[in-house]
């Protein structure tokens, strides 16, 4: 059975975009399906898939990472999700998409390729530890609708090759965490290297930024409304925590494939 896809990315974290607005094409979507589609010399190649089914009078993102497993939410995603939605179902900005994780909307960031997402309330947890080999960080915990731990190290590079998930409190953790390394390059300006639960090391996280920009708006004592600037492997995202508690994030979105699959 062959059925349409597209590829897209978000400061190169990509994905595989499966049109199924009914449900009739992919049915629940085989883990086996997205690892398939995602494996990067078999399939077509991507961090994760975004399924778009239509719920009610809107759309819902169905988001798996490239292991199979579902996740609650995914920002550079949902960037991506909307471009399709915009340029291949017609729908217009503001833009309200359903997600695991709540109705989040979308806006144009001026002509180009960005948009910014409001990524809804994050949850700021306590403290814990992650670790590497033989090194151990503290880390601050944060949800945005999925869990993260960011801990703040004196070089990218100690995060050493991220083939595997960092070490993490499985009782703080029982399935798994986003870890986000970070260092700073200036002021309100930091970078980040990310282990994604279910995918690995990626070019870049939005949910993960969202949780540094956060955790390093707290350490900074920064006031609401100040903005941080996220540089990640594949790009830059721009993440404001606002005064009314809603971080919204703003980066590019580009579609830069589609055909028909019988992966």
């Amino acid at each position: 059975m062959s059925y349409p896809f597209l590829k897209g990315h978000g400061t190169e974290n990509d994905f595989v975009v499966l049109p199924d607005p009914d449900e009739s094409v992919h049915g629940d979507l085989d883990p086996e399906r997205v690892r398939a589609l995602c494996d990067r010399r078999a399939g077509i190649g991507a961090d994760g898939v975004l399924r778009a089914v239509r719920r009610d009078d809107g759309w819902f993102m169905d988001y798996r990472n490239s292991d199979g497993s579902i996740s609650e939410m995914c920002g550079n995603g949902i960037r991506v999700f909307a471009r399709y939605l915009h340029e291949h179902q017609g729908e217009d900005f503001p833009m309200r998409i359903q997600t695991r994780d709540g109705v989040k909307v979308l806006t144009r960031d001026g002509d180009g390729p960005g948009l910014t997402a409001d990524m809804g309330r994050p949850v700021v947890h306590g403290a814990t530890q992650v670790s590497v080999g033989h090194l151990t960080w503290a880390a601050r915990h944060v949800s945005m609708g999925n869990p993260h731990a960011v801990a703040f190290v004196d070089d990218l590079a100690d995060a050493g090759t991220l083939l595997d998930a960092p070490g993490h409190d499985p009782a703080v953790y029982p399935h798994g965490v986003n870890v986000e390394f970070v260092v700073r390059r200036g002021d309100h300006h930091v970078a980040m290297r990310v282990h994604e639960r279910g995918a690995g090391e990626t070019r870049s996280c939005g949910t993960g930024a969202c949780a540094v920009a956060v955790a390093t708006a707290l350490a900074d004592d920064a006031p609401r409304g100040t903005a941080y600037r996220v540089d990640v492997p594949g790009g830059t995202l721009r993440i404001v925590w606002t005064e009314d508690d809603r971080v919204l994030m703003t980066g590019p979105a580009e579609l830069v494939a589609e055909g028909t699959t019988d992966l």
